[in-house]
């Protein structure tokens, strides 16, 4: 067999196509199989309301029980709530405090049996956004904005990803700007959409004079309901929803698993 056959054989046998994502999230964990090559969802998408407390331990094995749901054997991506830095967790705010130097990725490989790629989770929603998404070719600085139990960002400068920016927790008003103006900030709050725009308008102004974006990504569930609070957003930049709605964090954690998968079987 020729050299370049044998290369070809041997990237086909590490290039599996339908990859398992996890979202990770402060009110449920999500997860679905995806076709890595189209970004799209091939299973069912199933979804577990997150343990309380999220403690390791009891998210490991929520986690475990979605792998057992779809029968699912091989590399696993997982979007985290938290600063996530080569698997190794050292930030906690809409989970339990005992994740604080934990190393994640090691702890869900010993539970799940597979081994399991961990990444911040609004980032893994901006790698889905930029690969297939509304990032898509975009060029100079991009930013995605999950809005849901917290506020999560992820930077990209033309097409670069910064990871682990957090920025839902910059100060506004005295406390993390995701208190002030997340999706549950408005349910707890009882705020009317035209009074929500205007918190969330505030912390998208703070964004744009910090970071001067050309587009921003609105994702998560409140991505389907743009129409509600966008006539309330002065912001410069164009604002747009999600491509992928809240299935970008799914898809997002499926493309960071097989990429690095496959880096590790290069070596």
């Amino acid at each position: 067999m020729k050299e370049k056959e044998k290369a070809k054989k041997s990237q086909d046998m590490i290039n599996p196509v339908s990859i398992l994502g996890i979202d990770i999230g402060g009110s449920g964990i999500k997860g679905a199989l995806v076709d890595t090559v189209k970004g799209e969802l091939v299973s069912d998408r199933y979804r577990i309301a997150t343990p309380q407390p999220a403690t390791p331990e009891k998210i490991g094995y929520t986690v475990k029980e979605l792998v057992d749901k779809l029968n699912y054997h091989g590399p696993l991506g997982i979007g985290f709530p938290a600063r996530v830095i080569n698997g190794l967790v050292n930030s906690a705010s809409n989970i339990d405090k005992s994740w604080i130097n934990t190393q994640a990725d090691q702890l869900f490989t010993n539970i799940c049996g597979e081994k399991c790629y961990i990444v911040n989770d609004a980032d893994a929603a901006g790698i889905a956004e930029q690969r297939f998404g509304a990032a898509n070719n975009q060029q100079g600085v991009v930013m995605l904005i999950t809005v849901g139990t917290g506020l999560g960002s992820a930077l990209f400068i033309d097409g670069k990803l910064v990871p682990n920016t957090e920025l839902g927790h910059l100060r506004m008003m005295g406390n993390k700007a995701e208190a002030y103006a997340s999706d549950a900030a408005r349910t707890l709050d009882n705020l009317s959409w035209p009074e929500w725009g205007a918190r969330f308008n505030e912390y998208l102004l703070y964004l744009e004079f910090l970071f001067t974006p050309g587009l921003f990504i609105i994702g998560g569930g409140i991505s389907k309901k743009i129409d509600n609070f966008k006539k309330h957003l002065t912001v410069k930049a164009d604002v747009v929803p999600a491509k992928l709605q809240n299935q970008a964090g799914i898809i997002g954690g499926a493309l960071w698993a097989i990429d690095r998968y496959k880096a590790t079987k290069i070596q």
